[in-house]
């Protein structure tokens, strides 16, 4: 399969071809760029040989994409099956890439407010393509959604509800190459991505951070627009909103014109006079004060972002660099990295100052003895589209394949796992577990013993242990739960424990301090069997809608874990429950890409519920 990925931007257009059959699946890589008025440069690639150029008598972008079809075909790439598109807005809505129709095309043109430098020059692109390869389908995919996994607490804005309900909030940007540089490390690690906390630093003359907790944005520095965050080449980056007024009063200038400056003449490009980073350096070099300035503070802010996502996070296994700035100079890279030897990071100076970041390999530039691994590497936003699209056409496929899917769903009440040593010490050395009841799952059983488990504001008693013992103690809580307890415990996979909070348990025989305070990441347990019929592998994501149709809820990210001893069965907690009102006879569906928009886009499995509390 061939797949065409356009990526239309304020002043270029790139364009590449996919062939999934071939290893180096990127055949063709081309930008239009360097406008004049009446002509442009094309930048080409052929099986990822070496850059080639010429100009072409194109005045604008608009031009560029009508050319696009006799490019591919002179290198012969014009037989594609499906076209992506990079947009820069999904808005509230478009949490997942997602075919293109007429109503989603609407709902984007309803949003272009909320990027007005990137989202109209989408939607024209989208059209113009539509046109010109009518029969094929096309598929959106947003550089917001990557972060609508973040938590509410780090994309709400202290405003008035008034304002929320007109959309504003933190939606972040540059998904696509956050996501990219989180799975591009993790293969290189060999390891997954669920397993890592990375904070993705991608610095270009636009430029922006994300911390990404075990597979999933969990903040990101730009807002609800592109300004907020770092400085960048052109844009300010983080202001007091106070300056508006007293601007607007002293300069008599319009909120428009403020806002115009604070995106094109400010950044680098105020403090220095010139946006790129090669040339703040040089005058920094010379001994050019305002530069220099600029220097400290590009790596300040960056710096800053970077130590308040080790804390959101609990800790950091990886610093990776890309962009421009963060794959090219290794002087800033020192800058950013040299304040963080208190948290065990340490640079091999010779390696940052050596490496040359050609394709897509990923250096490591810690040294031996770093906690933390800091890494560059090139990102790809081109190959992150065109997986995109390639995973809603496997499961467009998938859904026509089968007819239903039916799976349980389990509701799981507060409870522990014990260790061997934490049930010594609560319930006395040679202490048995007595099994209370056999569970869904083979080889599990609720004990009759419980424990009480005890927060600095409250507690709850007769809290139900769970058999067998495991390696580690683990306490699976509600978020309405650590209200009550007066913590807060991350949302975690069963069994990631690394830098959680402390809690203690207190039995017949003794109390314990321990780590292991989590709140359990919704999941479906597949079986082998199941998972092949499905099309599903252990660690997929799908999403799944559940609850009456009073109070239907669609739960996102919901993990598929796949083994030989499973049953199927889909697990979440009191809370999720009671949002999507389960009970004993509910039923639902599982829903593979979910919208809320009201094309018919998603692929529908029906399910039938059945509930068991633990």
């Amino acid at each position: 399969m061939k797949i065409l990925v356009l990526n239309v931007g304020s002043s270029s257009l790139k364009f590449s071809v996919f062939d999934d059959s071939k290893e180096n699946s990127q055949i063709f890589k081309g930008e239009f760029s360097e406008f004049t008025g009446s002509a442009c440069n094309l930048f080409y690639t052929i099986d990822q040989d070496d850059q080639q150029q010429r100009q072409e008598t194109l005045a604008s972008i608009s031009e560029a994409i009508l050319a696009v079809p006799n490019i591919l075909k002179e290198f012969n790439c014009d037989n594609i099956d499906a076209i992506g598109h990079r947009v820069a807005h999904g808005g509230e809505v478009f949490h997942e890439s997602l075919l293109i129709d007429d109503e989603v095309i609407k709902y984007l043109e309803s949003c272009s407010d909320l990027a007005p430098l990137h989202n109209p020059s989408n939607i024209k692109a989208i059209k113009m393509a539509q046109e010109i390869w009518p029969t094929l389908l096309q598929i959106a995919v947003f550089d917001t959604a990557f972060h609508h996994t973040m938590p509410m607490k780090a994309y709400t804005y202290a405003v008035p509800k008034e304002w929320r309900q007109l959309g504003l909030r933190r939606y972040g940007f540059h998904g696509t190459s956050h996501q990219f540089i989180s799975l591009r490390i993790a293969k290189e690690l060999k390891r997954p991505s669920t397993d890592l906390r990375i904070i993705s630093c991608h610095l270009g003359n636009g430029a922006s951070i994300c911390a990404i907790d075990y597979g999933f944005s969990i903040d990101t520095s730009m807002g609800m627009t592109p300004l907020e965050g770092l400085v960048m080449g052109t844009r300010s980056g983080d202001v007091d909103p106070g300056i508006f007024n007293f601007l607007a009063s002293k300069l008599n200038i319009s909120i428009s014109e403020i806002e115009h400056k604070l995106y094109h003449d400010s950044g680098l490009k105020a403090l220095t006079g010139s946006s790129d980073l090669r040339d703040v350096e040089q005058k920094a070099a010379g001994g050019d004060l305002d530069a220099q300035l600029a220097i400290n503070l590009y790596a300040y802010r960056v710096r800053k972002y970077i130590g308040s996502y080790v804390a959101a996070m609990g800790g950091v296994d990886v610093i990776a660099f890309t962009g421009g700035v963060g794959e090219n100079s290794a002087s800033m890279r020192r800058r950013i990295c040299d304040k963080f030897e208190f948290l065990g990071l340490f640079l091999d100076h010779d390696l940052n100052q050596s490496i040359e970041v050609a394709k897509h390999e990923v250096f490591q530039i810690q040294s031996y003895d770093s906690r933390i691994k800091v890494m560059v590497t090139h990102t790809s936003e081109q190959h992150m589209i065109m997986q995109e699209v390639n995973h809603i056409l496997t499961k467009q496929k998938l859904s026509k394949e089968h007819e239903a899917w039916h799976v349980p769903v389990a509701v799981s009440a507060r409870h522990v796992h014990l260790c061997q040593d934490s049930l010594d010490q609560l319930f006395g050395k040679g202490y048995e577990l007595k099994k209370f009841k056999t569970l869904s799952q083979p080889g599990n059983w609720a004990a009759e013993e419980t424990v009480e488990v005890i927060g600095p504001k409250g507690s709850f008693k007769k809290v139900r242990i769970l058999g067998p013992l495991r390696k580690q103690t683990q306490i699976e809580v509600s978020k309405t739960d650590t209200f009550n307890l007066g913590v807060e415990a991350p949302v975690r996979p069963s069994g990631k424990l690394d830098f959680t909070p402390s809690i203690k348990l207190k039995g017949p025989a003794g109390e314990i301090y321990t780590n292991g305070l989590i709140i359990a990441a919704r999941h479906i347990h597949v079986s082998t069997k199941d998972a092949e019929f499905i099309g599903l592998k252990d660690g997929d994501y799908v999403d799944v809608r559940l609850g009456t149709s009073e109070r239907r809820t669609s739960f996102a990210n919901t993990l598929i874990r796949v083994s030989d001893d499973f049953f199927t069965e889909m697990h979440i907690d009191t809370d999720e429950a009671n949002a999507a009102d389960i009970n004993i006879s509910s039923a639902g569906e599982i829903v593979m890409h979910e919208t809320n928009c009201k094309s018919n886009i998603t692929a529908h499995k029906s399910i039938n519920n059945k509930v068991e509390k633990l």
